[in-house]
């Protein structure tokens, strides 16, 4: 069959809000390194200063939970347009010598500007790009997400190094601009349903949840155990959870179109994607934190050790979705599933011998692992899901994907916190056990993912699953 062709300005609209998500993770990450920096500068406590990420990560998850009616009722070029000036606007508060709260509002005016630009990138594929070609440009789209996270520690130690952590911004500021004579130009997507309304309640609940939920393991971490406001944390979180979910279902207009899982194989595929996303992000933090506190080496050294991984993730992105467009999901999500098995084993056997050498390898098989599966889970689910409710998937597989990055980053620190509180005296010990823990925890997640992939793989094979065809 003869490939249907994507026009120039199609191309060029998904390189715009590419390069804008690109920005807003890449920064989102290279943080992380000069928070010791940071410290000492504002005279703050690491957990205040470690909201300029955690803080921001909230941010973009509840943006996008917005991303359905936003993407619904507004054109994409005005969209895109508010999107860069918000970040413009962030991006110059966090390059100015001012104190750390003003930082923290540019963060998170950044944070908004990537929750708008993320699902509007997959949205344009998702619209513009013919079903037969969709896993290539959604792979394209994978090289952003997954590459810019991974490259952010060794950008943010270089500059930070030679430079100042403000010079992360500064050399931002052209790229936003380019991207913004790309959108300007090329982004002409209509809105689809201008009647939508906004579900404000829902929003609450789904920010009380997640902010709630993520305090779980922040208090686990910090307390080096349970305690009686990990008990709090887990009350408001199943309470809110139980409200949300009751408020997507009944409501004419919800927030997350949650009665999409209702279809089985979409369900299993957005739990797929939230697990390959959680041991990517959160593998992405544990190690090079890891090597810093047992290997002794230096942020600089630990961010440039994922660095081969990130290149290999990236370059391999579009190649396995062009082969998922020619021969289907089966074999692109088993390697992928079993790949995350052998690599976390190894680095669980491995964790108290580990070197800079090992942990890139094995960084590297990982990484590799994770790109056969995670833009073609999202591109074949897509393809259960009707035109008119295109804009909804985006939105609740965005908002599975960030929030699963961002409780991937803070399930693994917890982890490597409880080996501080058992071993306060012996960083390296506390490394091991820390990592030990955290590394038995990704081999099980990754078995659950295999398993669900089995599963989805049968149903899939039914006649009676109901699939768009490429003609609708």
């Amino acid at each position: 069959m003869q490939e249907e062709r994507v026009s120039t300005q199609t191309k060029l609209s998904i390189a715009a809000a590419a390069l804008l998500s690109f920005i807003g993770i890449l920064t989102e990450t290279s943080l992380n390194v000069t928070f010791p920096t940071m410290t000492r500068e504002f005279g703050l406590p690491l957990s205040t200063i470690q909201l300029l990420t955690s803080g921001y990560l909230l941010m973009v998850t509840i943006i996008m939970s917005t991303s359905s009616f936003l993407l619904k009722r507004f054109d994409t070029r005005p969209l895109f347009r508010c999107a860069v000036i918000v970040s413009v606007i962030g991006t110059i508060l966090c390059c100015l010598p001012l104190n750390y709260w003003l930082l923290l509002l540019g963060r998170l005016l950044q944070a908004t500007a990537t929750g708008i630009s993320t699902p509007l990138l997959i949205h344009v594929i998702l619209s513009l790009v013919p079903v037969n070609r969709r896993g290539t440009y959604i792979g394209i789209a994978n090289m952003v997400t997954s590459f810019a996270p991974a490259l952010g520690p060794t950008y943010g130690g270089l500059i930070n190094y030679y430079f100042s952590w403000r010079i992360i911004f500064v050399f931002t500021l052209p790229l936003l601009l380019v991207a913004w004579v790309l959108g300007e130009a090329n982004l002409r997507l209509d809105a689809q349903g201008a009647g939508k309304s906004f579900d404000g309640v829902g929003l609450v609940l789904l920010s009380f949840f997640m902010v709630s939920f993520t305090e779980i393991f922040d208090q686990f971490g910090a307390n080096g155990g349970w305690s009686f406001t990990v008990t709090i944390a887990v009350c408001v979180a199943a309470l809110t959870l139980g409200l949300f979910i009751w408020r997507c279902l009944t409501s004419k207009s919800p927030l997350l179109n949650l009665r999409l899982f209702k279809k089985i194989i979409i369900g299993l595929r957005g739990a797929n994607y939230a697990i390959l996303q959680f041991i990517n992000i959160g593998s992405s933090f544990l190690l090079p934190v890891f090597a810093e506190n047992f290997l002794g080496i230096d942020s600089l050294t630990a961010g440039l050790m994922l660095l081969p991984g990130s290149l290999l993730g990236a370059f391999i992105a579009p190649f396995v979705g062009r082969l998922y467009d020619r021969r289907g999901p089966t074999l692109v999500l088993l390697i992928s599933n079993v790949s995350l098995i052998i690599g976390s084993v190894a680095l669980w056997i491995l964790t108290g011998k580990s070197t800079v050498v090992i942990l890139m390898l094995l960084y590297m098989f990982m990484r590799a692992g994770f790109n056969f599966g995670y833009g073609n889970t999202m591109s074949d689910a897509s393809k259960f899901v009707p035109a008119s409710q295109q804009t909804d998937f985006n939105s609740l597989f965005n908002v599975l994907q960030q929030y699963a990055g961002s409780l991937g980053t803070t399930v693994l620190s917890s982890s490597l916190s409880l080996g501080e509180a058992r071993f306060p005296h012996d960083v390296k010990l506390a490394a091991v056990h820390g990592a030990t823990n955290a590394f038995a925890l990704v081999i099980v997640l990754a078995l659950v993912a295999l398993a669900i992939t089995l599963v989805s793989i049968k149903i899939r094979k039914d006649p009676s699953v109901e699939m768009r065809s490429i003609g609708a």
